[in-house]
């Protein structure tokens, strides 16, 4: 399985990045869940987008707590 490194924007992980998986069609995951002290319960939540241009095709955008 193929793997790409995907920028979070916003957020605590503001600036950071993740690793994920590709799956068949060559696409990451539509959302990461940032774990944050209080474990899954007080998760980040980072929807995929696409971008335009130089660079990754690929940002994860911060949206909200996940409770």
């Amino acid at each position: 399985m193929e793997a790409t490194e995907i920028p979070l924007v916003g957020g605590a992980a503001d600036g950071g990045t993740v690793v994920v998986d590709l799956d068949v069609h060559g696409r990451p995951p539509l959302t990461h869940h940032h774990l944050v002290d209080g474990g899954l319960a007080g998760a980040e939540i980072y929807e995929l987008e696409s971008v335009l241009g130089d660079g990754p095709p690929w940002l994860y955008r911060w949206r909200g707590p996940a409770s």
